[in-house]
């Protein structure tokens, strides 16, 4: 068992009120490139702004409705993750291999498992009222 101290990340090092404004400016840091650089992200933010919209103006309970945004939402966050996941194999190598394939390609999975949650919630809220 090794006896040296690990080296601690620079981010790693602030605690209290310090490290929660730092987290949210990262936080917002990371929105922010999303929107600029991940084409895909820009385009299920449309859909979720619209998606909002119209989940706020249907005539369901104020539980529906958030549950309609929340898995609209759950599609953006399981997207970051994979942008997360696909910066991270291209950081590492940009060489075609295996794992880095299945790394993209599950990240990709868990996506399309978030897209089919929402048509699934959607369909079964809409069918609910309406039929």
């Amino acid at each position: 068992m090794s006896t040296e101290p690990q080296a601690k990340s620079e981010f790693k090092s602030k605690s209290g009120l310090r490290r929660i404004f730092s987290a949210f400016f990262y936080s917002m840091d990371g929105l922010k490139q999303a929107c600029l650089h991940e084409h895909a992200f820009r385009q299920e933010l449309a859909l979720v702004i619209a998606g909002t919209i119209i989940a706020l103006l249907l005539p369901v309970s104020a539980f529906q409705k958030l549950v309609l945004i929340a898995v609209l939402i759950l599609v953006l966050i399981v997207e970051l993750l994979n942008s997360a996941i696909e910066a991270v194999v291209d950081r590492v190598s940009l060489e075609r291999h295996p794992l880095s394939k299945n790394a993209k390609d599950f990240g990709s999975a868990a996506v399309l498992l978030s897209i089919l949650l929402v048509v699934a919630t959607w369909a079964v809220v809409l069918y609910n009222r309406f039929a």
